[in-house]
């Protein structure tokens, strides 16, 4: 008698009457502390990745050349649709948890919990190429004032296993900030834009003539 709910309860789902509930409650709810500048400058922060910095030189030099452009408009459609995706569900479910609390709603408890983990596994996998792909640069500019680090801690070639200092004192110094709080992780995130939009403006302009 008891198998049908058993069978259920790992895709039972939560109101949004409830998660909102449970985000108004003062022992589990959080604190209010990013304004919508902060929110705007986090979101521009996370559109403009890495990845245009580390890989677009590379792609344009040896394989697509200037049609990597067409790349751009064309994740910029698909992320246009993502957005518009979670635009949507944040309206609809306007609570914190992102697509852990929108599954949870929609499509269940274990469903839930597989995207949740997925998220973590993504933010750290990205956050290990961000580090790596800064490392890079780092060791580049160090190598342009004749300092090399060793082979040991510079993370090494394809055939070799080697420490990454340069990308690990990266992670250290952003969680850090992050432990400090979240103002504190917001005034940094709208430095690292400003130079972000800076660079991108500059190569841009240049571009042009």
């Amino acid at each position: 008698m008891n198998m049908p709910s058993r069978l259920s309860s790992p895709f039972r789902t939560k109101t949004v009457e409830q998660s909102i509930r449970d985000t108004e409650d003062p022992e589990h709810g959080l604190k209010r502390a990013l304004s919508a500048l902060d929110l705007t400058v986090f979101g521009v922060g996370v559109i403009i990745g890495t990845g245009i910095f580390v890989l677009t030189g590379t792609v344009a030099r040896d394989t697509a050349g200037p049609a990597v452009a067409l790349s751009f408009v064309v994740s910029g459609v698909v992320c246009a649709l993502a957005a518009l995706c979670y635009a949507e569900f944040a309206s609809t479910v306007p609570v914190a948890g992102s697509a852990y609390t929108f599954s949870y709603t929609s499509l269940g408890e274990l469903p839930a919990w597989i995207i949740g983990w997925d998220l973590i596994l993504e933010l750290a996998l990205g956050a290990a190429v961000v580090a790596v792909g800064w490392s890079g640069y780092v060791q580049s500019l160090l190598a342009s004032a004749d300092v090399h680090l060793p082979d040991a801690i510079n993370g090494g070639t394809e055939d070799d296993w080697a420490f990454n200092l340069p990308a690990t004192l990266l992670v250290l110094l952003l969680t850090a900030i992050l432990v400090f709080g979240v103002k504190l992780s917001s005034r940094f995130t709208a430095l690292i834009v400003a130079i972000k939009v800076t660079a991108v403006l500059i190569v841009i302009f240049a571009g042009l003539f």
